[in-house]
C-alpha cells in the first residue's frame, strides 16, 4: 500500500493544495499504520495506546479533509466542466468511499472507547482492507475529476 501512496502522490502531486496537502496527510497516516501493525510486543501498553491515538488522530483527520474539502472540490470541478460521465462514476466511487468511512470510523471509536488491545491485530488488518479499498477509490475519484481535465485549464 505505502508504495501505492507514493506513485498517487506523483501522480496527483501539484494538482492542487489541497490534494497535494491531503495526499502527504494520507502518507502520514499510512505509515503510522505501517508502524502500529508492526508493533513490537514488548511495547508497554502505555506506548502501544498513545501510538494508537497518535494513528486514530491522523485517521480522522484524514477521512475529514476528504469528506468536507477535497471531494467536494472535486465534484465542483466536474460539474463546472459538465462532465456528467465523471459524476457519475464519482457517485459509485463515493458510495465506495462512504463504506470505507464507516468502518475507518468504527475503528476510531472502538479504541477511544477502550485500553483492551486484545483484537488490535485482526482489527488493523481488517481496517487495511478498508483503506486499501478506499485509496484505489479516492486515486480513480482524482483521475475521473480533475486529472481527465487537465487539458482543458490553460
Amino acid at each position: 500500500m505505502l508504495e501505492n501512496c507514493k506513485t498517487a502522490k506523483e501522480r496527483w502531486g501539484g494538482v492542487s493544495e489541497i490534494i497535494d496537502r491531503w495526499l502527504e496527510e494520507r502518507q502520514t497516516m499510512l505509515v503510522q499504520y505501517c508502524a502500529l501493525s508492526g508493533l513490537d510486543q514488548d511495547l508497554s501498553d502505555i506506548q502501544r495506546g498513545e501510538k494508537l491515538r497518535s494513528f486514530c488522530q491522523i485517521l480522522v483527520d484524514y477521512v475529514s479533509a476528504g469528506h468536507f474539502e477535497v471531494y467536494d472540490q472535486l465534484i465542483k470541478e466536474g460539474r463546472e466542466f459538465d462532465d456528467a460521465e465523471a459524476l457519475q462514476e464519482a457517485g459509485k466511487l463515493y458510495d465506495t468511499i462512504d463504506t470505507t468511512t464507516e468502518k475507518l470510523l468504527d475503528f476510531n471509536d472502538k479504541y477511544l472507547e477502550t485500553d483492551d488491545l486484545s483484537s488490535i491485530s485482526a482489527d488493523l488488518s481488517h481496517l487495511g482492507e478498508a483503506l486499501e479499498v478506499r485509496f484505489s477509490a479516492e486515486d480513480r475519484l482524482i483521475s475521473v475529476l480533475h486529472t481527465s481535465h487537465k487539458d482543458l485549464v490553460s
